[in-house]
This record gives structure tokens, C-alpha cells and sequence, in this order.
């Protein structure tokens, strides 16, 4: 380790930076933000920093360097392009035994600039100790998508009951098993969630019994997309990752399971038309057992928990259960595979409204109303519809319905065995038969499948230009 991390307190403290450039720019607004008083020294400044110092927000010493110019400092940063003055700037504020950064030039540093992730009051700062600045930012950004910004919040939320829990916990072994306790359950998650109220009754209720055996667990439903791991949610991600027990179902692909954590106890409760390997009913009740155990339980969903999910069924018995739970949403088939399809859901010219339809109706078609499915100007989105596609062909044409109306089918959307197949209303029912079509499978229906066609050879060749930069 070169270098050793700490966090200097700027607030109110006086910062000089020797340049008037961009860079300069860059190294001053995150002095600001640390609440640093900032004088820059330059004969000229940019525009950026001229609007800064009009504003009153920087003093600006309007000339070269000098020596003097670092005495009251608590940091130095030199940020010009003139390696002499650097070498100056770094001399004059190692003499006086203030830190000082070179931009650039590690040599002539006594501290690094880090990459920062900015959750105040949580701070989070990554560096290469000047090997690889750019690698330092890139796992910055990998970090900010682990590193909600909610993460804030929770920690003032924790400061501002500190006082509280060691009046209540006097011990400090308990005291940290409390804590943990409440970073790793339902508190940590409403609070994460935007849920504020919420989880400020629930730590009254766990700082009132603080027992760990007491605790309840958490069941979060989580949609995970249409298949491609890549459309998951950041939140998604890390709920998946930290669940003690995963409760998933068929449509669930196993790129996204393998992402779940290794040690995680996982549930298959995966269904297929006319198969239920668990009826939902028992589906529920799993969810409430686990949770009961103080486990954090995460229903892994196809799609979107509330689009054709049951997702409702079972917050009906969570509630009833008094389980606490969350919804993470996530990006539903009918949008996921239309994206990757090719194939818009409205357009201007085409479609100004879509309908998402549960596919498996009747064989008489009696459960839907096939009279305002079949109307103009819409795109039809047809979920679990393969096998039913002869009775909504014949019914969205006897309610009026062109049966040159174009079609498509989407197979295995989003991901690598994805298939596009496209035909008109009419024809859908032999389409399905001939070309060997298996769920899941999304049907639609309405003016904008023309554009797929239009868009196809220019879809081609981006695709064929992506393989070959990869």
C-alpha cells in the first residue's frame, strides 16, 4: 500500500489552486463540495471558473504563481500545463508541509485524488495510486450501481438514532447485533425503498424487543425481466444477492439464477400451461413460512411481479400474514421482447394505444372482450397466447378485425435463441404449427409489425457490425 486512504474535513478550510483551466475546474468544484474556501492563482480563467469567481464562489488571484501563495493552505493542488510551475507549486507547499496534488504527475504529489462516489454522509473513494486513473474511474462507476443513492439516507437515518439505541441497548455486543440486524433486514430495505414512515415504525417496534429470534424476515418480489440478465434492475441485483432463500419460477432464465447468491436456498415453484408444479396457493404460503423464520426471502419473477404475475395473490396473503414485503419492478416481456424484436408498441402513424392481454382464454373465447380488442389504431400484446392463437385469430376477425392485419410472434425474446417470426392474423394459427413455435412465446398484433420488416436490414447489418467490434 503506497498510499494511505483518509478523508480530510475541508469545511471552511482554505484550498489553492494554482491553474485557471478545466481541469482546474474539475479538482475546484470537488474542493466546493467538500465546503473548502477556494482561491485560484492564474493569470487567465475559463469560462467556468470566471462564472465561479463573478458569483462570488472563488477568489481569483489574477497572475502567476508565487511561492507565498501557499502559506494558510490546508491543500494544494497544481492543475497547469507548464511542468515548471508544477515543480514549483509542489516544492513550495512540500516546504511548508501542506499536501499537495500535481494533476498527472504522481512524482510531485504528496496525496492522490481519488474517484469518488459521493452518498454523503457516506463516502466512498477508489484510487490506483496514479498507475491507472482511468481504471480507478471505471471501478467507480461499477461501484455506483452497487452503491445506491439511498445508501444517504439510510446512514443519517442510523446517525440520528444512535443516541437512542445505546440508551435502550447499553451493551455493546448486543448493541452491534442490533444494528446488523437491522442493515440486513426490512428496515434497511423500506428505508432503501423511499418507504421512510414505514421503516421508522418498524425499528420502534424492533428496538422496543430486540431479540434477533424475534425478528421477522422480508419478502421482496423482484421481476427479473424477460430473460436477458443485462435488463435487470440494479435493485433487482443486489436483493438477489443478498436473499437467503430464492423462490423462483420457470420464466426465470438460468443466466439470472447464476447471478443469485451461491449459498442461497432456492425453491422451484415453476410453472407451464397446464402443469403447476406448486399450486399458487402453496406458492404463498412458502413465502410466509420462510419470511416467519426471519429469513429474507426473494420471489424471482418472470417479467413484471404485477403484470400477469399474480404478484397481487400473494402481497393478499403477506399482508394477511403481517410479513412486511417490497415490489421491485422489472422490465415486463411485451416491452423487453418488442425492443429486441424490432417492433414498437406505438407509433405516430400506426398505434396510438396497446392493450397487454392474458393469452389463455377460453376455448370459446368467452373471457375476453374480443369487441374492444378488435379496434383500430392499437397493438394487441398477447401473454401466454400459443395456445390459443386459432381462437384469437377467429375472434378478433369475427369482431371486425382485417385478417390481413400483420402479426408477430415472439419467441424466447431477449435472449440468444430469440426468434421473430412474422405473419398476418389470419395465417397465425398455421404459423404457429409449422414453425414449431413453444412458449414462452409473446403474440402481437396491430399495424406497427410492418415496421419490423422495414427495419430488418438495417438491423441486420448493426448486428453484424456489432459481431464483428466484438
Amino acid at each position: 500500500m503506497n498510499h494511505l486512504p483518509i478523508f480530510l474535513d475541508m469545511r471552511g478550510a482554505h484550498g489553492v489552486v494554482i491553474g485557471g483551466g478545466e481541469v482546474a475546474a474539475r479538482k475546484i468544484r470537488i474542493l466546493k463540495d467538500a465546503g473548502a474556501q477556494v482561491t485560484v492563482v492564474a493569470p487567465q480563467l475559463c469560462a467556468t471558473l470566471a462564472a465561479l469567481r463573478d458569483a462570488g464562489e472563488i477568489t481569483h488571484i489574477e497572475r502567476s504563481f508565487d511561492p507565498l501563495d501557499v502559506a494558510g493552505a490546508r491543500i494544494v493542488i497544481a492543475a497547469t500545463s507548464n511542468s515548471r510551475v508544477n515543480k514549483l507549486v509542489s516544492e513550495a507547499a512540500t516546504a511548508a508541509h501542506i499536501p499537495v496534488n500535481v494533476v498527472d504527475q504522481p512524482a510531485l504529489c504528496t496525496f492522490i485524488m481519488p474517484s469518488i462516489i459521493d452518498r454523503s454522509p457516506i463516502l466512498v473513494a477508489v484510487s490506483s495510486g496514479g498507475a491507472s486513473p482511468v481504471l480507478a474511474r471505471l471501478l467507480r462507476v461499477r461501484l455506483e450501481t452497487v452503491i445506491g443513492s439511498a445508501y444517504g439516507h439510510l446512514a443519517t437515518f442510523m446517525a440520528r438514532r444512535r443516541t437512542l439505541v445505546r440508551q435502550h441497548i447499553p451493551k455493546s455486543d448486543a448493541r452491534r447485533r442490533f444494528w446488523e440486524r437491522i442493515l440486513q433486514g426490512p428496515v434497511t430495505e423500506l428505508i432503501l425503498g423511499g418507504r421512510t414512515e414505514e421503516a421508522e415504525g418498524l425499528f420502534a417496534q424492533e428496538l422496543a424487543s430486540p431479540r434477533a429470534d424475534d425478528s421477522l424476515g422480508l419478502v421482496s418480489l423482484v421481476g427479473a425481466g424477460p430473460g436477458d440478465p443485462d435488463l435487470l434492475t440494479l435493485r433487482a441485483l443486489r436483493l438477489m444477492q443478498e436473499a437467503d432463500v430464492i423462490v423462483y419460477d420457470r420464466l426465470v432464465a438460468p443466466p439470472i439464477l447464476a447471478l443469485c447468491r451461491k449459498d442461497a436456498e432456492r425453491i422451484d415453484v415453476g410453472k407451464s400451461a397446464g402443469r403447476h408444479a406448486v399450486p399458487q396457493e402453496e406458492i404463498n404460503q412458502i413465502l410466509v413460512d420462510q419470511a416467519a423464520a426471519g429469513k429474507r426471502v426473494v420471489r424471482l419473477k418472470g417479467g413484471d411481479p404485477f403484470i400477469f404475475g399474480r404478484g397481487g395473490e400473494e402481497i393478499d396473503t403477506l399482508v394477511a400474514a403481517g410479513i412486511p414485503f417490497q415490489v421491485v419492478p422489472g422490465i415486463t416481456a411485451a416491452l423487453g421482447c418488442a425492443a429486441y424484436g424490432d417492433l414498437p408498441l406505438t407509433h405516430r402513424e400506426y398505434a396510438q394505444a396497446c392493450v397487454f392481454v392474458a393469452g389463455h382464454c377460453q376455448k370459446d373465447g368467452s373471457s375476453l372482450n374480443w369487441a374492444a380488442l378488435a379496434q383500430p389504431h392499437q397493438t394487441l400484446v398477447f401473454y401466454m397466447g400459443v395456445g390459443a392463437v386459432a381462437t384469437i385469430s377467429r375472434e378478433l376477425i369475427a369482431h371486425g378485425l382485417s385478417p390481413a392485419t400483420p402479426a408477430a410472434l415472439v419467441e424466447r425474446g431477449t435472449t440468444p435463441h430469440q426468434r421473430v417470426i412474422t405473419s398476418t392474423l389470419s395465417d397465425l394459427p398455421e404459423v404457429v404449427r409449422h414453425q414449431s413455435i413453444t412458449p414462452p412465446t409473446l403474440v402481437i398484433i396491430g399495424e406497427v409489425v410492418r415496421l419490423h420488416d422495414r427495419w430488418a436490414t438495417r438491423t441486420g447489418l448493426l448486428d453484424a457490425g456489432l459481431r464483428a467490434a466484438g
